[in-house]
């Protein structure tokens, strides 16, 4: 007698393989056109790469080198000096898909899945048809090992095809070679040198190398040499906390009464705290969590968005500092003005997490473009998808003509301007496996447009002094025609030397005045500088006096620093409106010529326009 049919259909079924399915739909990752699986395989290796340098407190060396191999196909160099993997880690590390140690870490990372670097081996065997080769060493006096691999689709293990000790001048360090069909692509958003550069910007500690296939070399050096606070992990917070993932949880825990399973299970709920919480539900502390059922469930979920929990500790997030943000925009873009903010660390799903923002604006930037969207998540750089990511969405919904920015149509603003967004956490929500964009979560959604409403509210502050001090440079300038004119007329009258106005100017403007006097004294020359404030407000300043000659009995005495045949000696000074100093010092075999032809003053964290006897420059004065 024939089988049923569904006898028949169960025969053909089996499970699949992560590998498997991932060999067929590959574009989920990323790996769906030749620039970008080039593209992706990058990132996926330098994101290991700056994870495992941080996690060993090591300042990142990394360098990327792309070659021709032949027909359609590129060979991938990614060379580190981090810790090295150890010998029998190195294969599962590289073609074992889901495999890692941070997935279940609730602690801010690059890399949470265990699939980047795993998926790019698997495309670069799919297209080549060649095994990946891995160098890696752990300690100076340890061998270095050699492996070439590539992943048994089947089962989703790695099958060694080499292995082997070999000689390698690092003292420490992992090198990954690949080859794999793809395409190295310039000048535009999405490519290797913008993703480098990208990441350059919230790394400023790293040193990022890039090879091109013509030998054009290319380094984006590090601005700072301070590795930053490792993030801590921590237990979830039931803030957010889904009620499937509270079932689960109480379902395997090993805690056999309700408020230690409480205080132990979440960040944040101690002893009295997991009482009150029983309390409120009206459920018994002593009962066992196993037993409750899903109305009991229910009631911890509300009373949770009840009862006055703590924030989130932050130790688990690594923030990249509204300072360092600065220096990173400082050092990619040409612009007159940078603004900065940092948000405190808030909650989604049980999961902490802050918003940094930081907005450019000016300079060399395209007047008429549209403002370029830096997106990042856990310092790395969002390059595709940008029209579905909440970040851009958050952008888009804000009115930024009430920033005195341009807004045709709505959607993303028009002007000289980059907007970096930056949203660290322990667990970030992207939209898909391929990390590309961030999920439209109201609780982030809400932080990210908070941000950018702080910089835009400066960034309007920055556009109206811009504007007054337009005025106020015209009104200068007619000053200035017309006083040297008075004052040559006056000296003719009177017999006598022409004054200098500069003095008279300031007042008039209401300007902060410096002005360097010099005179003959014993050996050599003595320099006095005057600092009077004319205007309404306190300025806080860095004055910069940077020449070649030593200075003797300053007073006070100026922070000095070398730079190599000069000295840039400053003075930080808070002056009050109509508040004055005066700064002096010797320098000695100094002739009077010589002291009067010292290089101009430079005046920090004034406006150009608000200075006179100086040079004006902005800079962060809170650093």
């Amino acid at each position: 007698m024939a089988q049923p049919i569904a006898e028949e259909l169960a025969k053909k079924q089996r499970a699949i393989s992560i590998a498997e399915f991932f060999e067929k739909n590959r574009q989920i990752l990323g790996f769906d056109s030749a620039p970008r699986s080039l593209l992706t395989a990058v990132k996926e290796g330098v994101d290991n790469s700056l994870d495992a340098c941080e996690e060993a407190g090591i300042l990142p060396d990394i360098m990327v080198s792309i070659e021709d191999a032949g027909g359609e196909n590129i060979a991938l160099i990614i060379e580190d000096n981090g810790p090295g993997i150890v010998k029998e880690q190195i294969p599962k590390t590289f073609a074992k898909l889901l495999y890692g140690s941070r997935f279940h870490a609730i602690k801010q990372s690059r890399g949470q899945q265990g699939i980047g670097i795993s998926a790019a081996v698997l495309y670069s065997q799919l297209t080549s048809g060649r095994p990946t080769r891995i160098i890696s060493k752990i300690d100076r006096d340890e061998p270095a090992h050699y492996y070439e691999l590539i992943i048994n689709t089947s089962t989703n293990d790695p099958e060694i095809l080499e292995e082997k000790e070999v000689d390698w001048d690092r003292t420490r360090g992992t090198r990954v070679e690949l080859e794999m069909k793809a395409s190295y692509v310039k000048g535009r958003r999405q490519s290797v040198l913008e993703y480098l550069k990208s990441t350059a910007i919230v790394n400023t500690h790293a040193r990022l190398t890039l090879v091109e296939p013509d030998g054009n070399t290319i380094v984006f050096d590090r601005a700072v040499d301070t590795i930053p606070e490792p993030a801590q992990e921590i237990l979830p917070h039931p803030q957010g906390i889904e009620l499937g993932t509270l079932i689960k949880m109480m379902r395997y825990t090993d805690r056999q009464k309700l408020a230690p399973f409480l205080r132990y299970s979440f960040s944040r709920i101690g002893l009295q705290t997991a009482e009150e919480i029983c309390k409120t539900a009206h459920l018994d502390p002593e009962s066992d969590p196993h037993d409750l059922e899903l109305l009991d469930a229910k009631k911890l979920i509300d009373v949770f968005k009840k009862v006055k929990i703590s924030a989130p500790p932050t130790d688990c997030l690594s923030p990249i500092t509204e300072s360092l943000i600065y220096k990173g925009l400082e050092k990619e873009f040409s612009v007159d003005f940078i603004a900065t903010v940092s948000r405190v660390a808030s909650v989604h799903s049980g999961h902490p997490f802050l918003v940094e923002v930081g907005i450019a604006y000016g300079g060399s930037l395209g007047k008429e473009d549209r403002v370029d969207i830096l997106r990042f998540a856990n310092r790395v750089p969002l390059l595709y998808q940008q029209g579905g990511c909440g970040i851009t969405h958050a952008v888009e919904n804000l009115r930024w003509k009430n920033y005195s920015m341009n807004q045709p149509g709505g959607g993303i603003p028009a002007g000289p301007a980059v907007i970096m967004v930056h949203v660290a956490s322990t667990h970030i929500p992207f939209t898909s496996e391929s990390k590309d964009a961030v999920a439209d979560v109201p609780e982030i959604i809400e932080e990210v447009e908070l941000a950018l409403k702080d910089v835009g509210r400066k960034l309007k502050t920055f556009l109206s002094k811009q504007h007054n001090l337009s005025k106020r440079r015209e009104k200068e300038e007619i000053i200035k025609k017309i006083l040297p004119r008075i004052a040559e007329k006056v000296s003719q009258v009177l017999d006598k030397p022409t004054p200098d106005i500069t003095p008279i100017v300031a007042k008039v403007m209401g300007n902060l005045l410096v002005y360097r006097s010099v005179s003959k004294n014993g050996d050599g020359c003595q320099v006095e500088i005057a600092i009077r404030n004319y205007g309404d407000a306190a300025f806080a300043i860095k004055l910069h006096d940077t020449h070649q000659y030593p200075v003797r009995d300053a007073q006070p005495e100026p922070k000095s620093i070398s730079m190599g045949r000069d000295t840039d000696h400053t003075w930080k000074l808070n002056l009050k409106s109509g508040a004055h100093e005066t700064i002096k010092y010797h320098l000695p075999f100094v002739s009077e010529e010589e002291a009067n032809a010292l290089p101009g003053l430079i005046v920090e964290g004034v406006d150009e326009g608000m200075v006179n006897g100086a040079k004006a420059v902005r800079g962060y004065v809170d650093e």
